[in-house]
């Protein structure tokens, strides 16, 4: 587990009651998007590892849901930030710890990917130093997505 530069803030593993209070509180979270479908508890069963939340007391502040590719490629699969911690810095923490965690699983490589309309998503990942590419029918036909990649040497 690592401390953040917020007091009483620290990042660690995720667990399926981080899971629940996150779909539970959801709208904190991402708003009027309802991404409660790709919340996967696989995720958290078979990457405890990669999959962290970042949490104050019994709060949680924001949470990364990832894992590390055979080939070697550490894929962020959700990112968010509750509603009154955005600007703290604390995705760059998640992302950081992220990476951290995926490196000694042979990680050498970031991988995100978003809508082209989520400018939110773009410019955070922008300013991470992703290189950012517009990949037509990348998640199935006239489905255009994002694509954010980035070595993790150095890191984030």
């Amino acid at each position: 587990m690592t401390e953040s530069r917020e007091p009483h803030q620290s990042i660690g593993p995720a667990t399926m009651r981080h899971l629940r209070e996150v779909l539970d509180d959801h709208a904190r979270f991402w708003g009027t998007r309802d991404l409660r479908a790709l919340h996967l508890p696989t995720l958290i069963h078979e990457f405890p590892q990669t999959c962290l939340v970042a949490t104050s007391g019994n709060e949680i502040h924001g949470y990364i849901l990832g894992f590390v590719t055979p080939a070697h490629i550490a894929y962020a699969h959700l990112i968010a930030t509750r509603d009154d911690t955005r600007g703290t810095g604390l995705g760059r923490r998640l992302y950081s710890a992220f990476a951290t965690a995926a490196h000694p699983l042979g990680a050498t490589h970031l991988k995100a990917i978003t809508t082209p309309t989520n400018h939110t998503s773009i410019n955070f990942h922008k300013a991470l130093g992703s290189d950012t590419q517009l990949v037509e029918d990348y998640n199935g036909p006239g489905q255009p997505r994002i694509v954010f990649t980035r070595n993790l040497n150095p890191p984030l």
